[in-house]
């Protein structure tokens, strides 16, 4: 195969998947992942997709641009394996948490599923799929309804009206963007209005996200970056972005993210942690 044949196969998968994995576009074409990386490097200097850590994904987003569930998937899974393995640390046997949609929360889920006595309240479809068929017997998990997103979220008014009558320990909440004016934000309305449900149904907010939602704004804020009493993200944050996030949440841990998507360090209370 030609390289622009195959470069346009790739654009072709990208459009309909949201995104690809190196590794998949090699085997399946047959090449080196140093001949897709340079064909991925080709097509992004050309604006027909954006290249993300292991793959692509589709081009120009903006403040309403909703990548699909894979897409996000393929972005700094790293640095996401990272972040969930220590949130995971502040899970207790037999509480009552919150996960919201995402990918950084399902990683977080898959970490769980040994958890005792645990009850899972979630809008995320993967969400609710890692802990049924991996979870333990004595765990329960609790889905919520509403109209599904492009991201696998289950938002609107019956979603919200499902989450009102709970009261919950703690919500771990994966988010589109960060900024210092914006807050936490998301590319869907009523994603927002659904994630401001689950802050009010938790005693606690801890927010996931790794350093590329820095400067991220959705169209749409949930809350303000001082409702988070601890934000878990990864030391590629920007030392300015330190500074603020460090005056602003309750708790600021990074952690850092090796090929395994293993932690490292010993993150500390109070203020930003390395």
């Amino acid at each position: 195969m030609l390289a622009q044949q195959r470069q346009a196969a790739i654009l072709e998968r990208v459009r309909a998947a949201g995104g690809v994995r190196v590794t998949e576009l090699a085997a399946e074409f047959g090449v080196s992942d140093m001949t897709i990386r340079r064909d991925l490097e080709t097509l992004h200097d050309r604006g027909l997709l954006a290249k993300v850590h292991g793959g692509a994904t589709l081009a120009g987003p903006g403040s309403t641009d909703e990548p699909g569930f894979r897409a996000k998937s393929v972005r700094q899974p790293g640095e996401k394996a990272a972040i969930a393995e220590r949130a995971a640390r502040l899970v207790p046997p037999g509480g009552a948490i919150v996960l919201s949609a995402g990918t950084t929360t399902a990683e977080l889920a898959r970490r769980l599923v040994d958890v005792p006595a645990l009850t899972v309240v979630t809008n995320s479809l993967p969400v609710a799929e890692i802990l049924h068929a991996g979870g333990r017997p004595d765990q329960t998990v609790v889905l919520t309804g509403g109209v599904r997103t492009p991201s696998d979220a289950l938002v609107g008014p019956l979603a919200v009206d499902a989450i009102r009558s709970l009261h919950l320990d703690l919500l771990f909440l994966g988010v589109h963007g960060i900024s210092e004016r914006a807050g936490f934000t998301t590319p869907n309305l009523m994603e927002a209005e659904t994630d401001r449900a689950l802050v009010a149904a938790a005693d606690r907010l801890v927010v996931l996200a790794d350093h590329t939602k820095w400067g991220t704004v959705g169209i749409s804020s949930i809350v303000g970056l001082s409702a988070a009493h601890v934000l878990v993200t990864d030391d590629g944050l920007p030392a300015a972005a330190r500074r603020v996030l460090g005056d602003h949440v309750g708790e600021l841990v990074m952690v850092r993210a090796t090929e395994a998507g293993r932690t490292t360090g010993s993150p500390t209370s109070g203020g930003a942690a390395e």
